[in-house]
């Protein structure tokens, strides 16, 4: 008797039961689909992405570019779906979620669901999270974080061949409709600064130029760049912040393409500075000749202790250029994302973005923390101190004492005469001042709209009003404006864990086609953190396992896990020595309460189903 013939047949895999997708619903209703509620019945035949963002999120906005690609190559098959949920009361407001719709190019339908309703019935624990709805209404796939790009095209092709065999696969236009576009002389700007002239520069945002005004902050003296996304020569992409150097030429951060550029007020030439056009991730240098190294979302610069400092907000971390050596480097953070002080390679920042220094201080608008905190010399080093802020989770406008004040989402600093710093308050809708002197917080103005940063001209400030698309001039003012004490925090759900072990898992499924790669060592990273740090008694730090045993300390009763995750995925090709590889990457800030009878297991996606 054959012994093969004889050997029992091994079972086969369980097969994972099909999930209907939930119905997407919101109370802010739909944006770009000129006036049309969509149900997923609309969406039927469609291979439909569902992106769950908020726009104070740079890794949100890091997927939204790239999503761009996927929804131009496959137009007449894919429809891109944002899901606006929002983290800051700000963002819960429905005509913020309009502009900013309008300030990033979103060309697809947005739901707007401020009470995050279609965000707990997809289980999402972090911006931004991307789910996969295949033709026929069953949920596919989830992928957690940026740079799943790759692993979409993949699954999307593979989607279209399918249900193009099966007959379920619809073909033609989606339900996008552009709104009408306004005339204004700016349009979502970020920063500005006041030329030797005495005419401003100005970052007009969305519109990817600089815009030269005369005094009067009105009159466009000239524009400089194509108007369209670029790279290449005359092209912007979202600039955001100025600083003069000390030739007297402007140092400008070109967020969306990751670089650095120099404008010549006197001749208008516009040179690149630094960057390569490519996204910084996990890996790749940090260190080098300038234009070899890849930056991440530099939001702003400032010119300090004979560098160029840069807040690189997509990777939560400051940098530096050196004009004598032409190199950047890291000068301080580690990409975790939070708020811990101390020496500057081992503080941890939550998307800096306004920039300003005196002569001994480096002021940073630190702005998912919704913190005022600065840099300064110690010793041979830096060090990195907190002013104002709490935490991820905790904002709100109170004035008062520094180490009670709250302020939500600031994007800019401004250093004042005396010595205090004036704060953009920028979800607020406020200018703000904190003291060094007083250790105190007041509130200069109010009734601004989005302020994002703010340059002095003699006794006046003159604000830009990023969601007024103009500048504002403004008296300082000789006493405080009374302001109503409010409070927030994030109306996201803390998760229920119980006392004593928990287990944390991080999914990681390689796409189709893909594998980790092992070759050269471990290809998985795992960071975990807590807010605060003795929540944890067992667990804290790096490794290369993407499942960790965490043990939580007695009497500590809430707090914040934060959980960095990383994982390289090559193409599944023995015969290519070289195989193309894929980054995927998501921080986590997850809201936990210990109580009896809470979970022993937390498991958070960062690529495929969790079961």
């Amino acid at each position: 008797m054959n012994d093969a013939a004889s050997a029992p047949t091994p079972a086969p895999a369980p097969r994972r039961a099909r999930v209907r997708a939930p119905e997407l619903v919101g109370k802010g209703g739909w944006l770009n689909t000129g006036g049309k509620e969509l149900t997923l019945a609309d969406l039927r035949g469609k291979c439909v992405v569902v992106d769950f963002w908020t726009f104070c999120c740079v890794n949100c906005l890091h997927v939204l570019d790239e999503l761009r690609e996927l929804e131009e190559k496959h137009r007449d098959t894919v429809v891109i779906i944002g899901v606006h949920s929002p983290k800051f009361v700000h963002e819960a407001e429905h005509q913020a979620v309009v502009d900013a719709v309008e300030r990033y190019e979103v060309r697809h339908p947005v739901l707007d669901d401020p009470e995050l309703a279609t965000w707990k019935q997809y289980a999402v624990r972090a911006w931004p999270t991307l789910v996969v709805i295949d033709p026929e209404g069953y949920v596919v796939a989830q992928h957690a974080g940026e740079g799943h790009a790759h692993a979409l095209a993949r699954l999307v092709e593979e989607l279209e061949a399918t249900h193009a065999a099966k007959g379920t696969l619809r073909r033609g236009d989606g339900p996008y409709v552009a709104p009408e576009p306004e005339a204004t002389d700016l349009r979502f700007p970020g920063k500005a600064v006041l030329l030797p002239s005495g005419h401003f520069l100005v970052s007009d945002s969305t519109r990817h130029q600089l815009v030269e005004l005369a005094p009067d902050g009105e009159t466009v003296v000239r524009r400089v760049g194509t108007g369209e996304r670029g790279f290449g020569p005359g092209g912007f992409s979202e600039p955001q912040g100025l600083t003069l150097l000390p030739d007297g030429k402007v140092a400008v951060a070109d967020t969306v393409n990751h670089a650095l550029r120099v404008y010549d007020p006197e001749t208008g030439d516009v040179t690149l500075l630094a960057g390569t056009g490519r996204q910084w991730m996990q890996g790749r240098p940090t260190s080098g000749p300038a234009l070899e190294v890849d930056l991440s979302s530099p939001w702003d610069v400032a010119w300090f202790a004979g560098r160029l400092w840069i807040a690189m907000a997509g990777v939560h971390q400051l940098w530096t250029y050196d004009p004598e050596t032409g190199t950047v480097e890291v000068a301080a953070g580690t990409t975790n994302e939070g708020l811990v002080d101390g020496p500057a390679d081992q503080a941890w920042f939550s998307q800096p973005s306004g920039l300003a220094a005196t002569e001994d201080r480096l002021w940073i608008a630190d702005s998912e923390s919704s913190a005022l905190r600065w840099v300064e010399r110690d010793g041979a080093g830096y060090a990195v101190r907190t002013a104002v802020g709490t935490g991820l989770f905790d904002f709100g406008h109170r004035d008062g004492a520094a180490g009670q004040a709250l302020l939500q989402h600031p994007l800019g600093v401004t250093v004042l005469p005396d010595g205090s710093v004036a704060v953009s308050d920028t979800y607020n809708h406020a200018l703000r001042r904190y003291d060094p002197a007083t250790d105190e917080v007041t509130t200069l103005a109010t009734d601004l709209r989005e302020p994002s940063g703010a340059v002095l001209v003699g006794d006046d400030i003159v604000v830009v009003e990023s969601a007024r698309h103009r500048l504002t001039r403004l008296r300082l003012p000789e006493e405080a404006v009374r302001v109503e004490s409010v409070a927030h925090r994030t109306q996201r759900a803390a998760t229920d864990i119980a006392p004593g072990r928990l287990r944390l898992d991080v999914v990681f499924q390689a796409p189709a086609g893909q594998k980790l790669d092992d070759r050269y060592g471990p290809s998985t990273r795992l960071v975990v953190g807590s807010t605060p740090p003795e929540l944890l008694a067992e667990g804290a730090g790096t490794g290369t396992d993407l499942g960790r045993d965490l043990v939580l300390a007695d009497g500590v009763t809430e707090g914040i896990l934060h959980v960095s995750a990383m994982a390289a995925s090559c193409d599944d090709d023995p015969d290519n020595e070289y195989p193309a590889c894929h980054m995927h990457q998501q921080d986590w800030g997850v809201p936990v309460r210990v109580v009896t009878g809470g979970v022993d297991r937390l498991p958070l996606v960062l690529a495929g189903l969790d079961g």
